[in-house]
């Protein structure tokens, strides 16, 4: 990854793709085309209304089951599914089966209890109705993030790491997470979601994480490289987040950053 660094009192980090001026794509430009399956037509509605007034979503199809979709998707390619779990005869997790070729999916449903059978899906996200324009612009994020670094090749479909938080093993998505911090015998992860808590030293759950991606920086504090806005010899700033920086830490990471 490239960065610009301006040198006055502070050192201002600024990220910019190393793709060449056709290849990259801006997020302007970026277009994500959606479908929305629902068997209750308001619901579907209102997914509907958000997506057309996001300038990064297109709708491309909407259906009211599972059988519908499967037809459907034969013929219409989309990026990104909007997908209700209970619904007559197919449930979204029978429609997921038996897709050969799988959008990315953000699950809307109104139970909580096929969260953790969800993220065994590769879910963006799991959101509950009634749906919120904060929690679906937060997902819709996250999908436009992971389809970018797609489609420039710095990300896998299995670039993630699953932890145990609250006896239920979690799958977490690298890209979705922000920086971890100490917290006594337990580890917070910060993601674009909400923060799991993790029985683990720092040190263990470092040996996790890809060195090229995260980097310790503090002794309470790994960060995700990627996701640096700016710093300043205390500290670094992810998504408004101010992070303290070890002194001994920042040459390293202006090295880190500027590769």
């Amino acid at each position: 990854m490239n960065y610009t660094k301006k040198l006055f009192y502070t050192y201002i980090v600024t990220r910019f793709d190393k793709l060449t001026p056709s290849q990259n794509t801006t997020l302007e430009e970026l277009i994500l085309d959606c479908a929305v399956v629902d068997d209750s037509s308001l619901q579907r509605l209102a997914i509907v209304k958000m997506i057309k007034d996001h300038p990064n979503l297109r709708l491309a199809a909407q259906y009211n089951n599972a059988i519908e979709t499967k037809n459907g998707l034969l013929e219409t390619k989309v990026d990104l599914i909007f997908l209700d779990i209970e619904m007559p005869i197919l449930t979204g997790f029978d429609l997921l089966d038996d897709l050969v070729h799988k959008p990315q999916i953000i699950f809307v449903t109104g139970k909580t209890k096929y969260a953790y059978k969800a993220f065994n899906y590769n879910a963006i996200d799991y959101l509950r109705k009634p749906l919120t324009k904060d929690r679906f612009l937060n997902a819709v994020h996250k999908a436009i993030n992971l389809h970018r670094l797609k489609t420039e090749g710095n990300v896998e479909d299995d670039d993630y790491i699953f932890v145990k938080s609250n006896l239920k093993k979690k799958k977490v998505f690298l890209n979705d997470l922000k920086f971890i911090e100490a917290l006594g015998d337990y580890v917070k992860l910060v993601t674009y979601n909400e923060p799991i808590i993790v029985l683990s030293t720092m040190k263990a759950f470092e040996a996790q994480l890809p060195a090229d991606r995260f980097m310790r920086i503090h002794k309470s504090y790994i960060i995700n490289m990627d996701k640096v806005e700016k710093y300043n010899s205390r500290n670094i700033e992810i998504e408004g987040d101010k992070i303290p920086l070890s002194r001994h830490k920042k040459t390293k990471l202006m090295e880190a950053l500027s590769r």
